[in-house]
């Protein structure tokens, strides 16, 4: 049986950007993180057999509030924390969404997805 522990839609207001404008002013984020277990048996109802989701969000944060030039440096180092973080998964997938990047025109976002 296939088993994902997700978050979607986590909001963060965070500074990252490769133009030093955008690392001033932040901009508004959206998180979707999920990781795949190698099994989970519900019988005695234990949070150890699964991945508790506030460690997902507690990561997600973390890389947050760590200032980078490229959304993809920050997906990767949520991407290595949950791999590293977590024994009993086999996979995970982190997209990050930055809302009304500052392109010359009308975007709505820009977006960047992993997954191991």
């Amino acid at each position: 049986m296939k088993t994902t522990v997700s978050i979607k839609g986590a909001e963060f207001f965070a500074y990252h950007g490769y133009y030093e404008e955008e690392r001033l002013t932040g901009n508004t984020f959206i998180i979707d993180a999920e990781v795949e277990l190698k099994s989970f048996d519900s019988n005695d109802d234990n949070i150890h057999d699964t991945v508790n989701y506030e460690k997902l969000f507690a990561i997600c944060d973390e890389e947050m509030k760590n200032t980078q030039k490229l959304l993809e440096t920050v997906v990767f180092n949520i991407i290595t924390k949950f791999n590293a973080s977590f024994s009993n998964v086999t996979g995970g997938k982190v997209k990050l969404e930055k809302l009304g990047p500052q392109l010359g025109g009308k975007v709505e976002k820009a977006v960047v997805e992993m997954e191991f």
